[in-house]
Protein backbone atom coordinates (compact mmCIF):
# COMPACT_ATOMS: atom_id res chain seq x y z
CA UNK A 1 0.00 0.00 0.00
CA UNK A 2 1.07 3.71 -1.00
CA UNK A 3 -0.43 6.46 0.87
CA UNK A 4 -0.66 9.72 -0.91
CA UNK A 5 -0.72 13.47 0.23
CA UNK A 6 -2.25 15.79 -2.40
CA UNK A 7 -1.80 19.15 -0.72
CA UNK A 8 -2.96 22.74 -2.66
CA UNK A 9 0.19 25.34 -2.50
CA UNK A 10 0.62 28.40 -0.64
CA UNK A 11 -1.46 31.76 -0.85
CA UNK A 12 -0.96 33.85 -3.85
CA UNK A 13 -1.63 37.70 -4.77
CA UNK A 14 -4.32 35.84 -7.12
CA UNK A 15 -5.55 33.84 -4.71
CA UNK A 16 -5.97 37.12 -2.50
CA UNK A 17 -7.51 38.80 -4.66
CA UNK A 18 -10.23 36.11 -6.06
CA UNK A 19 -8.79 35.75 -9.38
CA UNK A 20 -8.90 32.47 -10.90
CA UNK A 21 -5.27 31.13 -11.87
CA UNK A 22 -5.11 28.36 -13.96
CA UNK A 23 -2.22 27.32 -15.90
CA UNK A 24 -0.92 31.23 -15.41
CA UNK A 25 2.06 30.66 -13.40
CA UNK A 26 1.22 32.99 -10.48
CA UNK A 27 4.61 32.90 -7.56
CA UNK A 28 3.55 32.74 -3.81
CA UNK A 29 3.36 35.92 -1.79
CA UNK A 30 4.70 36.04 1.53
CA UNK A 31 1.68 34.79 3.19
CA UNK A 32 1.96 31.54 0.84
CA UNK A 33 5.67 30.93 2.04
CA UNK A 34 4.69 31.20 5.72
CA UNK A 35 1.73 28.89 4.72
CA UNK A 36 4.13 26.17 3.19
CA UNK A 37 6.09 26.61 6.74
CA UNK A 38 3.46 26.11 8.76
CA UNK A 39 2.72 23.14 6.45
CA UNK A 40 6.09 21.24 7.58
CA UNK A 41 5.67 21.89 10.63
CA UNK A 42 2.58 20.22 11.07
CA UNK A 43 4.02 17.27 8.93
CA UNK A 44 6.91 16.78 10.82
CA UNK A 45 5.60 14.33 13.24
CA UNK A 46 5.20 11.90 10.52
CA UNK A 47 7.56 9.92 8.23
CA UNK A 48 7.65 10.58 4.59
CA UNK A 49 9.44 8.86 1.48
CA UNK A 50 9.20 11.54 -1.29
CA UNK A 51 7.74 14.62 -2.46
CA UNK A 52 6.76 15.86 -5.90
CA UNK A 53 4.92 18.86 -7.63
CA UNK A 54 3.31 20.55 -10.36
CA UNK A 55 5.70 22.34 -12.37
CA UNK A 56 4.07 25.80 -11.67
CA UNK A 57 6.07 27.83 -9.61
CA UNK A 58 3.80 28.12 -6.58
CA UNK A 59 3.61 24.41 -6.16
CA UNK A 60 7.27 23.73 -6.70
CA UNK A 61 8.11 26.39 -3.86
CA UNK A 62 5.59 25.46 -1.36
CA UNK A 63 6.92 22.06 -2.06
CA UNK A 64 10.68 22.60 -1.76
CA UNK A 65 9.55 24.73 1.31
CA UNK A 66 8.49 21.55 2.91
CA UNK A 67 11.09 19.55 1.40
CA UNK A 68 13.81 21.76 2.78
CA UNK A 69 12.09 21.86 6.52
CA UNK A 70 11.56 18.28 6.47
CA UNK A 71 14.73 16.78 4.81
CA UNK A 72 14.06 15.58 2.17
CA UNK A 73 15.24 15.39 -1.22
CA UNK A 74 14.22 18.33 -3.78
CA UNK A 75 10.98 17.69 -5.29
CA UNK A 76 10.30 15.57 -8.22
CA UNK A 77 8.31 18.03 -10.72
CA UNK A 78 5.51 16.02 -12.61
CA UNK A 79 3.78 17.40 -15.56
CA UNK A 80 0.85 16.09 -15.07
CA UNK A 81 0.14 17.31 -11.17
CA UNK A 82 -0.31 20.96 -13.23
CA UNK A 83 -3.72 22.88 -12.94
CA UNK A 84 -6.37 22.68 -14.23
CA UNK A 85 -6.26 25.05 -17.69
CA UNK A 86 -9.20 27.34 -17.27
CA UNK A 87 -8.90 29.23 -20.56
CA UNK A 88 -10.37 32.96 -20.79
CA UNK A 89 -11.45 32.63 -17.94
CA UNK A 90 -7.53 32.89 -15.75
CA UNK A 91 -7.07 36.41 -14.33
CA UNK A 92 -10.72 37.06 -14.10
CA UNK A 93 -12.90 37.57 -10.67
CA UNK A 94 -15.99 35.67 -9.95
CA UNK A 95 -17.90 38.99 -11.11
CA UNK A 96 -15.79 39.71 -13.93
CA UNK A 97 -16.37 35.80 -14.80
CA UNK A 98 -19.98 35.71 -14.59
CA UNK A 99 -20.24 38.92 -16.58
CA UNK A 100 -18.48 37.82 -19.33
CA UNK A 101 -19.19 33.84 -19.25
CA UNK A 102 -23.04 33.47 -17.53
CA UNK A 103 -23.62 30.22 -16.11
CA UNK A 104 -24.57 28.23 -19.07
CA UNK A 105 -22.19 29.27 -21.45
CA UNK A 106 -18.85 27.79 -22.30
CA UNK A 107 -15.52 29.66 -21.01
CA UNK A 108 -13.41 28.95 -24.37
CA UNK A 109 -10.15 27.30 -23.95
CA UNK A 110 -11.10 25.83 -20.58
CA UNK A 111 -10.12 21.84 -19.60
CA UNK A 112 -12.88 19.69 -18.46
CA UNK A 113 -12.95 18.29 -14.85
CA UNK A 114 -13.17 14.83 -16.61
CA UNK A 115 -10.22 16.04 -18.76
CA UNK A 116 -8.36 16.72 -15.98
CA UNK A 117 -8.47 13.54 -13.81
CA UNK A 118 -7.93 11.69 -16.75
CA UNK A 119 -4.33 13.10 -16.79
CA UNK A 120 -4.08 13.48 -12.83
CA UNK A 121 -5.19 9.86 -11.66
CA UNK A 122 -3.01 7.77 -13.84
CA UNK A 123 -0.01 10.15 -12.83
CA UNK A 124 -1.17 9.33 -8.94
CA UNK A 125 -1.52 5.55 -9.49
CA UNK A 126 2.49 5.52 -10.91
CA UNK A 127 3.53 7.38 -7.81
CA UNK A 128 1.54 4.54 -5.78
CA UNK A 129 3.12 1.93 -8.21
CA UNK A 130 6.63 3.42 -8.06
CA UNK A 131 7.00 3.85 -4.46
CA UNK A 132 5.64 0.97 -2.90
CA UNK A 133 4.85 1.50 0.98
CA UNK A 134 6.07 4.92 0.71
CA UNK A 135 4.17 8.27 1.77
CA UNK A 136 4.62 10.88 -1.09
CA UNK A 137 3.90 14.19 -0.35
CA UNK A 138 1.84 15.73 -4.09
CA UNK A 139 1.94 19.51 -4.11
CA UNK A 140 -0.36 20.71 -6.60
CA UNK A 141 -3.50 22.84 -7.28
CA UNK A 142 -7.07 23.18 -5.93
CA UNK A 143 -8.99 22.28 -9.36
CA UNK A 144 -6.75 19.25 -9.70
CA UNK A 145 -7.32 18.23 -6.07
CA UNK A 146 -10.91 18.84 -6.59
CA UNK A 147 -11.06 16.93 -10.29
CA UNK A 148 -9.64 13.66 -8.52
CA UNK A 149 -11.94 13.56 -5.67
CA UNK A 150 -14.80 14.11 -7.81
CA UNK A 151 -13.59 11.40 -10.10
CA UNK A 152 -12.74 8.82 -7.38
CA UNK A 153 -15.87 9.40 -4.98
CA UNK A 154 -18.49 11.66 -8.00
CA UNK A 155 -21.60 10.49 -5.43
CA UNK A 156 -20.08 12.72 -2.56
CA UNK A 157 -21.51 16.27 -3.15
CA UNK A 158 -18.79 17.43 0.20
CA UNK A 159 -16.46 17.12 -2.84
CA UNK A 160 -18.15 19.66 -5.44
CA UNK A 161 -18.82 22.30 -3.25
CA UNK A 162 -16.68 22.22 -0.14
CA UNK A 163 -13.77 24.86 -0.83
CA UNK A 164 -10.19 23.23 -0.84
CA UNK A 165 -8.14 25.47 1.08
CA UNK A 166 -4.27 26.53 0.36
CA UNK A 167 -2.61 24.61 2.80
CA UNK A 168 -5.17 21.34 3.03
CA UNK A 169 -3.85 18.18 2.80
CA UNK A 170 -6.16 15.33 1.23
CA UNK A 171 -4.73 11.54 1.77
CA UNK A 172 -5.30 9.16 -0.39
CA UNK A 173 -4.35 5.48 -0.68
CA UNK A 174 -2.99 3.19 -3.62
CA UNK A 175 -3.46 -0.81 -3.13
CA UNK A 176 -5.16 -3.39 -4.64
CA UNK A 177 -8.23 -2.10 -4.93
CA UNK A 178 -7.02 0.81 -6.74
CA UNK A 179 -6.51 4.56 -5.83
CA UNK A 180 -8.97 5.75 -2.68
CA UNK A 181 -10.03 8.43 -0.60
CA UNK A 182 -9.12 7.89 2.68
CA UNK A 183 -9.39 11.78 4.10
CA UNK A 184 -10.48 14.85 2.83
CA UNK A 185 -8.84 18.18 4.07
CA UNK A 186 -7.66 16.36 6.78
CA UNK A 187 -7.65 18.41 10.04
CA UNK A 188 -4.83 16.17 11.39
CA UNK A 189 -2.72 17.69 9.17
CA UNK A 190 -3.76 20.88 8.95
CA UNK A 191 -4.44 21.99 12.46
CA UNK A 192 -6.91 24.05 11.88
CA UNK A 193 -10.67 24.60 12.92
CA UNK A 194 -13.49 23.46 10.89
CA UNK A 195 -14.93 26.64 10.77
CA UNK A 196 -11.68 28.30 9.22
CA UNK A 197 -11.75 25.24 6.46
CA UNK A 198 -15.00 26.89 4.86
CA UNK A 199 -13.31 29.82 4.07
CA UNK A 200 -11.32 30.20 1.01
CA UNK A 201 -11.81 31.63 -2.73
CA UNK A 202 -15.57 32.40 -4.07
CA UNK A 203 -14.35 31.52 -7.76
CA UNK A 204 -14.37 28.11 -5.62
CA UNK A 205 -18.03 27.43 -5.39
CA UNK A 206 -19.19 28.28 -9.33
CA UNK A 207 -16.16 26.52 -10.69
CA UNK A 208 -16.64 23.17 -8.27
CA UNK A 209 -19.97 22.37 -10.57
CA UNK A 210 -17.88 23.22 -13.71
Amino acid sequence: MTSLYLIRHGETDWNKTRRIQGRSDIPLNETGRRQALRAAAQLAGHHWDHIVASPLSRARETAQIIAHELGLAEPIVIPELVERNYGQAEGLTRTELDARFPEEAAVPGRESRFEVAGRAIPALIALGEEFTNGSVLAVTHGGLIRSVLMALQPEDGLHHTEPITNGSVHTLRYDNAGLTLVGFDDVSFAGRKKSDIRRQNAVERREATT
